[in-house]
């Protein structure tokens, strides 16, 4: 899995966005919304991804240096679970492609597009762009053109037999 947090400068101040990855479909798979930039921000976003996902104990959980990420509280829900945290180098954009690749692609096609009066508007325009189109509709050349579900889909149902 991969996270990191982005924001958005609204017409009532900014909205933080944080973002957990599936690595391996591209699917966004725990995300948080808050108008402030703490731990709990990120805590959530963990949650919602450990509540969908179940994932088994081991699992690396990749992000930046960021002080939420290195904070006391998130060490101690990913070792509640299980998880594996991980860190690439300070500065290093690289070593989080997938979550920054994700950023790039809601930057360009949703939010520099329009200006953005409300938090309220800001938050239910990513909604949709996550839930309804990112994970269900979206193509992304390294799933052979497939957006995320039905990638996943494809990989989850059994061979079929000789």
């Amino acid at each position: 899995m991969g996270a990191d947090i982005t924001q958005q400068r609204t017409g009532e101040g900014w909205l933080y966005l944080a973002v957990i990855l599936d690595a391996f479909s591209r699917r966004v798979v725990g995300w948080s919304m808050a108008e402030y930039l703490r731990t709990e921000l990120v805590l959530d976003a963990l949650d919602l991804a450990i509540s969908q996902r179940q994932p088994a104990p081991g699992l690396v959980c990749h992000s930046d240096h960021g002080c939420q990420y290195t904070s006391f509280a998130d060490g101690r829900r990913l070792a509640a679970s299980e998880l594996v945290a991980s860190m690439g180098t300070v500065g290093d954009a690289l070593d989080n492609a997938v979550a920054e690749s994700f950023f790039a692609t809601l930057e360009c096609e949703l939010l520099d597009r329009y200006p953005w009066p409300t938090r309220s508007g800001l938050r239910t325009a990513i909604f949709d762009f996550i839930e309804v189109f990112y994970n269900r509709q979206r193509r992304h050349s390294t799933l052979d053109y497939h957006p995320p579900a039905a990638y996943e889909h494809h990989h989850a149902s059994p061979a079929p037999a000789a």
